[in-house]
């Protein structure tokens, strides 16, 4: 009757730790930096934030657009309004006028 001894390796008791440490390892990884990870979240935070002040910003824009346009509708229409309109869209002045330039946005 054949027997083999065999000597006991240290490899052998490290291989299943090794392999276990390196799947802890690349899924903790990816929990952190993949696509759903932490630090996405945090980064969707930060560009929702973003978001809503540009959306805040616009919102308050059209409000006043809608203001304006408000005094042009028919029934309420306001005549100096509507002067002030003609006059920037043509740019023109009456001869005995005062024109002061100033820089900036004229919407």
């Amino acid at each position: 009757m054949w027997t083999r001894q065999h000597k006991q390796t240290n490899t052998g008791r490290l291989i299943i730790p090794t392999i276990s440490a390196v799947v802890l390892a690349y899924f903790g990884f990816h929990a952190y930096h993949g696509e759903f990870g932490i630090y996405s979240k945090y980064r969707l935070q930060a560009q929702t934030q973003d978001l809503q002040a540009q959306f805040d910003a616009i919102k308050g824009r059209r409000t006043e657009l809608e203001r304006r346009v408000q005094l042009l509708h028919d029934g309420t229409l306001e005549k100096d309004m509507l002067d002030e309109q003609a006059r920037r869209a043509l740019n023109l002045s009456h001869a005995d006028e005062v024109v002061i330039m100033r820089p900036g946005n004229i919407d």
